[in-house]
């Protein structure tokens, strides 16, 4: 497990952050002065009912969306009025996102998706090719890589997904339910793979609504109405 010191700068700070939808007729409030902290190589879980703000959250940490008010840092730079066009600029490398849906390109095959990150990125096709195929073999599903995401199952996708995310090295990844379609064979394998590669050296933020799966993390994190509303004793997993 990556060791944490109290020296370490946070990866990602959050100040006062909140997050309003307005509509003709409503206003929501999806996040309401949110005041975080999450250390570089930490491997947090974020929990709390549906629609208490934890996927708003993930997106604002993610770079997806801006926040309405509020500071965020991210490795020490203030991003949180950034335009889209600079965001994506910022993700590319930096941000690697599993989804419960697994949000893969069901025209490409798993060999495709995987290097897709690495296209964005302007990577030179040698280096795509060694980096695709190594992630393919750390993956075990080299023997897949031509097939289509159709064609595999929830688990095989999933580790296409996680493949996806880590193939450009990035310092942070974002999962949201990475579990939530999978059966428990399935789901276990997956927070094996989140934990191998926070072990590597990865931050990794989860949301999740299963309590075993929240105790894979250095640190549990409720969020409640958009608000955190506790947070448990930081520890470490015995290896």
């Amino acid at each position: 497990m990556t060791e944490r010191t109290a020296n370490n700068a946070p990866l990602i700070r959050t100040v006062g952050l909140r997050k309003l939808y307005t509509t003709e007729e409503v206003e929501t409030t999806a996040l309401d002065n949110v005041n975080l902290e999450i250390a570089a190589g930490e491997f947090a879980a974020i929990m709390g009912p549906s629609g208490c703000g934890k996927s708003t959250l993930l997106n604002l940490l993610g770079l997806l969306d801006n926040p309405t008010e509020g500071e965020y840092w991210l490795l020490n730079e203030e991003v949180a009025t950034y335009s889209e066009r600079v965001r994506a600029n910022l993700r590319k490398g930096t941000i690697g996102f599993v989804f419960q849906s697994f949000n893969l390109i069901s025209e490409l095959t798993v060999y495709e998706n995987v290097e897709l990150p690495l296209l964005y990125m302007d990577v030179a096709a040698k280096e795509r090719r060694q980096r695709v195929r190594a992630m393919l073999d750390q993956m075990q599903i080299t023997h897949r890589e031509k097939h289509f995401p159709l064609q595999l199952s929830g688990g095989q996708q999933q580790r296409v997904a996680v493949a996806r995310a880590l193939v450009s090295e990035p310092k942070l990844v974002l999962a949201d339910e990475p579990t939530g379609n999978l059966d428990s064979r399935h789901g276990d394998e997956v927070m094996e793979m989140l934990t191998e590669m926070n072990k590597n050296g990865t931050t990794v933020v989860m949301v999740t609504h299963s309590p075993a799966y929240a105790d894979f993390a250095h640190r549990i994190i409720h969020l409640f109405d958009g608000r955190i509303v506790s947070e448990n004793i930081e520890r470490e997993r015995e290896a």
